[in-house]
Order: C-alpha cells, then structure tokens, then sequence
C-alpha cells in the first residue's frame, strides 16, 4: 500500500526520478527547505532554512544521499567514514554500508563528538590506525566548523583525513580542512544582520529552528 494522498513524503520522487533528482529536489519534496523568517545558529536572519532531518527521516532519501557520498568518495578507498553528530551519524553509518558493499572490504562509519567548545574527539574506544584511510561527511556546509573540528578529531585520534563530501554546500567563503572538500549540490540561501533585515522589517514573526520549542517571536 502506498503512502495516503497528502499524506508526509507522499510526493517523494522513486526510481529513476530519485536518482536524477538535484539536492535540492530532494529538500523541497521532503518539506526540509522551509521558507519564512528564521534566526540561524550564527545570529543571522534568513527567509530561507534546511532542515536537515526532515530529509534523512525517509530512509529512501537517505540511502540515496548515501549513494551519492559513496559515489564522491569510492576513489579514496576508505576504510573509515567520520561524521560530527548529529547529522553526520546517520551519513556515516549509510556512507560506509554502501562502500563496504562495493570495494570488498571493510569499512566503518562512526562519528566525532563535541568535547571543549570548539573540539571534537572520537570518543568510544574505535581504534584508529596511522595507515587508516579517512573521508569524511556531514549534511550542511555553512562555517564549516563542524567538519573542521571533525577533521581535528581524526588527526587527534593519530590518522589523516583525505577527504570530505557534504550532502549541500551554503557556504559562503573559502572553508579550509587541510584535506579536499567537495558537495552534492550547493543551495543558496541569502541571510542578513538582525538589524537589517527586511523580514523583520516586514513584521514576521521570526522562528528559531531547532530549539526546544521553536516558538515564533516577534522579529
């Protein structure tokens, strides 16, 4: 039985169409690139904002963006996939399923996690051999700060990364890793000072993603 009409990710694409659908099909047919007034994790205000989760909720979706990451990342022959929680947790786990399955040997995906603010460490006992071939993935470029502190986390743990994929890349300057960066698609998403911004202008109430509530407050 297929999903009601109207029903959450009843217009997902299948098939063929999932495969040659750009990133941001896969965001707007999953509900994830809301429009309207958001405040960003920066302080930044936006008429824009992707919701990551929304996305990888639909195991469809996620096995396909994992397709995709394995596709970028199948050169390097990995033998560990890194990603910072927690969106990466999950593009690990899929990421290394995939390249397992295609290059014959093992590879493992696990995750780098906050420690001191401004660190990561990869906290749960994996061992990490100096030969160990590292990539690594996550969900949104903006700061890049996450994959830089993952990044960080890998040569702390004694192995060198040797590249890194996002699903979505909303940067807006140079992100440096020490290591190749690449993206699945880039989605451009304009933001602006609280003080001049022309949504808060405009009287909307102004939403901020990802907190416990997410209450609307006034711009």
């Amino acid at each position: 039985m297929g999903p009601r009409s109207g029903a959450p990710g009843s217009a997902l694409p299948h098939g063929a169409a999932l495969g040659a659908a750009t990133v941001e099909e896969l965001f707007e047919a999953a509900g994830a690139l809301r429009s309207g007034h958001f405040q960003l994790k920066s302080g930044r205000h936006s008429d824009r904002y992707l919701e990551k989760f929304a996305v990888l909720q639909y195991p469809s979706l996620a096995v396909e963006l994992g397709r995709r990451l394995a596709d970028a990342l199948e050169p390097h022959d990995p033998t560990l996939v890194v990603g910072p929680t927690t969106g990466g947790v999950l593009l690990a786990f899929e990421t290394a399923r995939q390249l397992e399955a295609r290059l014959g040997h093992t590879v493992r995906g696990v995750f780098a996690e906050p420690m001191e603010r401004g660190t990561r460490a990869l906290r749960r006992g994996w061992p990490v051999a100096p030969d160990e071939r590292v990539v690594l993935v996550d969900d949104i470029l903006t700061t890049g700060a996450s994959l830089a502190e993952t990044a960080a986390a890998v040569r702390g743990a004694g192995a060198s990364p040797l590249a890194a994929t996002v699903i979505a890349d909303r940067s807006t300057g140079p992100v440096d890793l020490g290591c190749p960066l690449g993206a699945l698609g880039r989605i451009e998403i304009d933001s602006w000072p609280a003080g001049s911004c022309p949504v808060c202008a405009r009287g909307e109430p102004l939403v901020k993603p990802g907190s416990s509530t997410q209450d609307a407050t006034n711009g």
